[in-house]
């Protein structure tokens, strides 16, 4: 089984559609996961948001989902009902996404930031194989010996002071590998794979 996993698009509606093609077209997901921030900072937030709610990707609640100004009605009520966290379970394998951390949607795991210790308590508390959060904007992808941590980065493209990285991955499962691809490169070959 694929799993495609994105976060933090911002109202960057092309980059959204890129990565949507690219999940039917070339990589064939079988599901998708979004760790949230659909909207904030680019140009097409509404347009994002029904995409994702009329595909229905199962998403968290970013922090810049809490702000929700210039939605439709549809739109508004989508954001206001996002949880804060998802659990799932695909080929055996028990998953749990957020957009920051645990529990919170506004402070975020940097790798520079946290033991393999922290991360092997967490998963192992959550009792998940494997972890998926965003907010940072930056690619991790960890091992540790409770299972796995994986933050595909932010999609949005668009001009910012921002760092940004511009990827999303593909977990395949049962096995729990990781590919990390750039979306501005051709999809052939991914950046990492773990």
């Amino acid at each position: 089984m694929k799993i495609g996993i994105i976060s933090d698009i911002h109202g960057d509606l092309t980059a959204l559609k890129t990565v949507l093609d690219r999940f039917d077209n070339f990589h064939k997901v079988d599901y998708i996961l979004c760790a949230g921030d659909l909207v904030g900072r680019g140009p097409e937030p509404d347009a994002v948001v029904t995409v994702v709610r009329e595909r229905k990707i199962p998403t968290v609640r970013g922090n810049h989902d809490e702000w929700f100004y210039g939605l439709s009605p549809e739109n508004t009520t989508y954001l206001k009902a996002l949880p804060l966290d998802w659990h799932g379970q695909f080929e055996g394998r028990s998953i749990f996404m957020c957009h920051g951390k645990p529990g919170n949607n506004i402070w975020g795991l940097y790798r520079d930031h946290i033991s393999d210790t922290l991360l092997n308590m967490m998963l192992d508390s959550l009792d998940v194989d494997i972890l998926i959060t965003g907010h940072t904007h930056l690619p991790m992808c960890i091992r540790v010996q409770h299972g796995f941590v994986i933050n595909s980065g932010s999609l949005y493209t668009f001009n910012n002071m921002r760092s940004s990285s511009h990827t999303y991955g593909v977990l395949h499962l049962p096995k729990i590998t990781f590919d990390l691809y750039d979306l501005k490169q051709t999809p052939d070959k991914p950046l990492l794979s773990i």
